[in-house]
């Protein structure tokens, strides 16, 4: 396996002085990876430690992560140890038992990075997983980035030093070496997707063509090749970044699908979407922009909604916690993520120059900036009570912004919609001073 220094070095998987995380189940495939990282370190200058999750699904994980335990003692590896209850969380958040292990396993991978406890999470996937992967990928629906498959580095964290080194190289590897590992007798339970596809699917395709594997990876090289390309030539100045939203004109639908489908995944990847939307997704998402009127909106895997807004679609996380605002009818500032610094101050009438004026006397004492609720209404200047969502589509406001504005409220009656409009009711009229309401 010394190629995997190589494919390492190659794609920069690790810098001096990082601590890396070994994922480490007991199995053949982790237990080279953990044994060969170990016995570079010194070369690449870095701390090798062991992570040990224990799923919580089988009897025999207790033996398991004492087996690991002692054969990274062994090696003088330092190891945490962690136990969780897959399905638990597989009950809770309604995920089959296969999703909520991965899902809990890559929380606490998660928490380990955060916590500065490690620097990097290496784990175990060569070239067989990779070819499984793509294939999964695409029956699944997926498109050229599922064709792609697994990246040797995700997120500047997870790296996959042996993605390209094949299962025969890994046996003969621990062969040589006397490395002793477990057999995980769950790998042959194919009510699992990937077990399915591995015993059964592989198997089958092995059989016909002994050189699959590799021409899968081969293809999946090409794959990549050719994607870069174009990703670096696109031009991605129609995307729109704003407060955790991205907006993309329709008219980008009308250029051809290579081009429009990748703005849809760019768009996606910055509200932090990198998994679970396919290609059919991208034909509904084109449908709403060519298709459908203003307003219509589209729900999509993982809590994502697009939106049709005055010709642009916006992808919107709908996990984005939303503010709450409560202030007081007084001179001051305050600020509202999303959507500015709202300053109200004392002003003398004869100098009114920018912002929103309104008569403070007029204000009801126990009127405050909120956010808007259901029932409120607004008087227009001039006269006429319309509601406020009426207002906010007279002045075409986006959906999503809606509920980020801060009005100056009692009850239901609004007075002030800050940087939109002042009701009739609180004009300024014959007095020396009012106040000036300014968003920046």
């Amino acid at each position: 396996m010394d190629e995997i220094l190589d494919f390492i070095k190659e794609h920069k998987l690790v810098k001096r002085g990082d601590v890396v995380g070994v994922g480490v189940s007991g199995g053949i495939d982790s237990m080279c990876l953990i044994h060969y990282l170990n016995s570079v370190k010194e070369q690449l200058d870095i701390e090798v430690v062991g992570i040990h999750i224990n799923h919580g699904i089988r009897e025999e994980s207790y033996d398991e992560a004492r087996f690991v335990l002692e054969k990274c003692k062994e090696m003088g590896i330092r190891v945490y140890k962690f136990t969780i209850d897959s399905n638990k969380i597989a009950k809770e958040k309604k995920l089959s038992l296969e999703t909520a292990a991965r899902e809990g396993r890559y929380g606490v991978f998660e928490a380990l990075i955060k916590k500065d406890i490690v620097d990097k999470i290496a784990l175990a996937h060569h070239m067989s997983d990779q070819a499984e992967t793509i294939l999964m990928h695409l029956f699944r629906g997926a498109g050229i980035k599922g064709a792609k498959g697994m990246e040797p580095i995700r997120d500047g964290i997870y790296i996959r030093p042996m993605l390209n080194t094949s299962k025969r190289e890994i046996i003969e590897y621990a062969s040589m070496h006397n490395i002793e590992y477990v057999e995980d007798n769950s790998n042959n339970d194919n009510s699992y997707s990937r077990n399915y596809m591995r015993n059964v699917v592989m198997k089958d395709i092995l059989e016909r063509w002994p050189n699959a594997i590799e021409a899968i990876n081969s293809f999946s090289h090409t794959v990549c090749e050719d994607d870069d390309y174009i990703d670096n030539n696109l031009d991605l100045n129609s995307l729109i970044v704003d407060n955790k939203v991205v907006q993309l004109p329709c008219s980008v639908f009308k250029l051809h699908s290579a081009i429009y489908s990748r703005l849809v995944f760019k768009a996606l990847t910055l509200i932090n979407v990198k998994k679970d939307i396919e290609r059919k997704h991208i034909e509904i998402i084109k449908d709403l922009a060519l298709n459908l009127e203003n307003g219509k909106k589209i729900k999509l895997p993982l809590d994502v909604t697009v939106t049709k807004e005055y010709g642009f679609l916006t992808f919107e996380n709908v996990y984005v916690e939303k503010p709450v605002l409560r202030k007081p009818n007084k001179c001051f500032s305050f600020e509202v993520e999303g959507f500015g610094t709202v300053t109200i101050n004392r002003v003398k009438t004869g100098d009114l120059t920018d912002g929103l004026y309104f008569d403070y006397r007029k204000v009801p004492k126990d009127a405050y900036w909120r956010f808007r609720e259901d029932g409120d209404v607004f008087e227009k200047f001039g006269g006429g009570t319309k509601k406020l969502k009426s207002i906010f589509i007279d002045k075409k406001i986006p959906i999503r912004k809606r509920d980020y504005i801060p009005v100056l409220a009692s009850g239901n009656e609004v007075y002030v919609i800050a940087g939109i409009a002042i009701s009739d009711k609180v004009k300024v009229e014959d007095v020396p001073t009012c106040y000036r309401v300014t968003v920046e």
